[in-house]
């Protein structure tokens, strides 16, 4: 027998006769200990509850809780939420008075199209597709600008005086921008910008662009869409709370025109909507947490 077995046995040994012994010693004094000990443990489970309900678990607020910070339960905003917050912070001109402002600098034109510029400008939209695609630059069916700027009929993505000479009456405008595409009744296009922190005119272009085969397409989106701008945009943020970044004209499935409707809301997430633009029924919904 090894040294560490014998060990092993000496001590079941010892605890046996222990346990034995304790048993006999229980035995003689239960009667007499047994209402001290109950009492006993239940002052001590007492006293413990009433320690464990004093700690409470610190909350500490998260600095992106609120509709300037991150998404709720994140501890950090995603590279496009930060741009999004950091450009609509900037912003002080809403989407519904750009519209007016934009329509307003064209008399007789209706609004097919309102982006903030540089905001989320990979938009796969039909008009941007077509844009990026033009050797000129412009986009079809109106030659609207895109959101980066890049697609102006003027070749300009500062916003710079077009060939029609319009001026700008606060400067390059720097800051955070509104580009509109609107129409008259016949298709031809105008690109409107609109400092979105003044509300001022930066520009106004007609676009030199267009062919017939644009303008009959763009009037035609005009006069189908019986839905405004504005009751689209309520339709979706009715669905998502928040602000709208950007909408127009565009074809959803089945050829079906549509206006899409972009939602930011107070987590920075961004939500497309297409709204029929002859019932304003929200026909697809795709939310961005990215």
């Amino acid at each position: 027998m090894s040294l560490e077995f014998r060990r092993k046995a000496t001590a079941s040994a010892r605890a046996r006769s222990l346990r034995v012994a304790g048993g006999a010693l229980c035995a003689v004094v239960a009667s007499a200990l047994l209402a001290g000990c109950g009492q006993e443990s239940r002052d001590q489970t007492g006293a413990a509850t009433s320690e464990a309900a004093k700690v409470v678990p610190k909350q500490t607020a998260s600095p992106y809780g609120s509709p300037s910070g991150s998404p709720s339960g994140k501890t950090k905003p995603t590279e496009d939420q930060a741009a999004r917050k950091k450009l609509l912070s900037a912003t002080k001109v809403t989407f519904d008075k750009a519209a007016t402002t934009a329509v307003g600098a064209v008399p007789g034109s209706k609004l097919a199209e309102l982006d903030l510029e540089g905001l989320d400008d990979d938009t796969d939209r039909s008009t941007d597709a077509s844009a990026s695609a033009s050797p000129s630059g412009s986009a079809s069916p109106g030659g609207t600008a895109s959101p980066s700027g890049t697609a102006s009929p003027s070749g300009s993505p500062s916003g710079s005086a077009s060939p029609s000479g319009s001026p700008s009456p606060s400067g390059s405008g720097s800051g955070p921008q509104w580009v509109a595409e609107v129409a008259e009744e016949d298709g031809t296009a105008h690109t409107v910008r609109i400092d979105a922190v003044t509300g001022k005119v930066i520009e106004t272009a007609a676009d030199t662009d267009q062919d017939a085969a644009d303008k009959s397409e763009l009037a035609d989106w005009i006069a189908k869409a019986k839905q405004t701008p504005e009751q689209a945009a309520k339709v979706a943020t009715d669905k998502q709370k928040g602000t709208v970044t950007s909408i127009g004209l565009d074809t959803g499935d089945n050829d079906t025109l549509v206006w899409a409707v972009d939602v930011v809301d107070a987590d920075w997430n961004k939500t497309e909507f297409e709204v029929n633009a002859a019932d304003g029924k929200i026909l697809q919904e795709e939310k961005d947490s990215d």
